[in-house]
């Protein structure tokens, strides 16, 4: 089984080094079996390894290939859902300790870093959510205050200082949030997989998990050409779920996110884009989002079309946004085209929970991913090794099914068109 190459990202192009994870040839056991080498699985098994568990990874390519390794790298602190959402609709106790702790996940991504020397270009500039109309402000004004409430240190800043520390043209506000950065996903995933290794995990790539059966109390996993038997077992595969546990595939809808990257833009462009560091994303349902590599190339994503793909005539939406949001960068070129799934579920939260005595699923983060998947990783290393259920920040709910999950094709298209329409109306076009 060969191993499928990486896509053509600016990630991939500009990555640290990837550690060796051969595949599983034999029989092993183990106290933690990791189904998933992306940030979920690559946390959870730093996290347990260092608390002394015996812990293996399998990896269906290699340790970043999916989502983690395409994303746009930026590093978003919370839940989508603000603190007064959370609070209203899961009570104070829960609402409040998901508030809490969708505030640290930030850090808890930062200090890993620098704990571990991770190379991943990491930086910390902070993160701005821009308005892209008025109809959005009173919500963004709205979050600000309730995030103010709970110490976090973010401010509304109004069109002029958007405009000036995003670079970007028509947003009419934004939502600024220091506890934010950026990285290159792929070379921080690497990053945890090495750290893992480190602790004592072992990580096994091109291996992907075929079956999953119930022994005496224990969990057989197996792969093509091998097999791990564990007391617990931790799916960690977001976005690229397959049927491996029946539904759990159905419990999300990815979606496929496109990037593109530009040539490096020369300096007076440069100085006009995100002049201080940070990075940028806004309110639209159809989002897109943006940021500068250390190079001084401008990265963009937003909506994909239907298919992985590496080909410039795919992404002619992405390119326009490009144009449109940052005039000022002209006709330049673009470098890298690419693309990713990202794993959204109907609550807007990640869906976290135990699928069976011993199986413990974490997955959908709902494009906020870098952060969020990270936390949720140390959350499940602490379950597996013995942490109740209900002491995780996360509703307890069963993970089912999406009722018609099969029509999502037909379904989306309507709303993306929807979602288009309602963007342009509140913007005024």
């Amino acid at each position: 089984m060969e191993r499928q190459p990486l896509p053509d990202s600016l990630w991939a192009a500009t990555a640290a080094p990837a550690p060796k994870t051969p595949p599983l040839e034999g029989e092993l056991e183990a106290d933690v079996a990791v189904v998933g080498g992306g940030f979920t699985g690559l946390s959870a098994a730093l996290f347990a390894a260092e608390s002394g568990a015996k812990v293996v990874v399998l990896e269906a390519s290699e340790p970043g290939f999916g989502a983690s390794g395409r994303n746009g790298g930026q590093v978003i602190p919370g839940f989508k859902m603000s603190p007064g959402e959370l609070r209203a609709k899961y009570g104070e106790d829960l609402g409040l300790r998901m508030a809490h702790y969708g505030s640290g996940t930030a850090d808890l991504v930062f200090d890993l870093i620098e704990k571990h020397g991770i190379d991943c270009q990491a930086s910390r500039g902070g993160w701005i959510q821009g308005a892209h109309g008025s109809p959005v402000l009173p919500d963004m004004e709205k979050r600000v205050r309730e995030w103010q409430d709970l110490g976090a240190p973010v401010t509304f800043i109004d069109k002029a200082e958007t405009t000036r520390l995003s670079g970007a043209v028509g947003y009419v506000g934004g939502f600024l949030d220091p506890r934010g950065g950026q990285l290159n996903p792929l070379s921080y995933a690497r990053g945890l997989a090495q750290a893992a290794l480190t602790a004592g995990a072992q990580i096994y790539g091109t291996s992907p998990a075929t079956a999953l059966t119930g022994m005496s109390g224990k969990w057989r996993v197996s792969t093509p050409k091998g097999t791990v038997l564990a007391e617990q077992v931790l799916l960690c595969t977001n976005g690229y779920t397959d049927g491996l546990w029946p539904g759990l595939r159905r419990s999300v809808v990815p979606l496929l996110s496109y990037q593109v990257a530009t040539k490096p833009l020369g300096d007076n462009v440069r100085r006009t884009i995100m002049p201080e560091g940070h990075a940028l994303s806004d309110t639209r349902r159809l989002i897109a989002y943006s940021r500068l590599d250390p190079s001084g190339r401008l990265v963009l994503g937003g909506r994909g079309g239907p298919r992985e793909s590496s080909d410039p005539s795919d992404y002619k939406e992405t390119i326009a946004a490009v144009r449109r949001l940052f005039p000022q960068v002209g006709s330049i070129d673009f470098d890298h085209y690419w693309g990713g799934k990202v794993a959204m579920t109907v609550s807007h939260l990640p869906h976290v929970g135990e699928l069976a005595p011993g199986i413990t699923a974490a997955l959908g983060y709902n494009g906020r991913g870098v952060a969020m998947a990270t936390a949720t990783g140390r959350e499940i290393a602490g379950r597996a090794l013995g942490k109740p259920l209900e002491a995780l920040p996360f509703p307890q709910k069963a993970i089912r099914p999406i009722p018609f999950h099969g029509l999502r094709r037909p379904v989306l298209s309507a709303l993306v068109g929807i979602k288009r329409l309602q963007d342009l109306r509140e913007e005024g076009r």
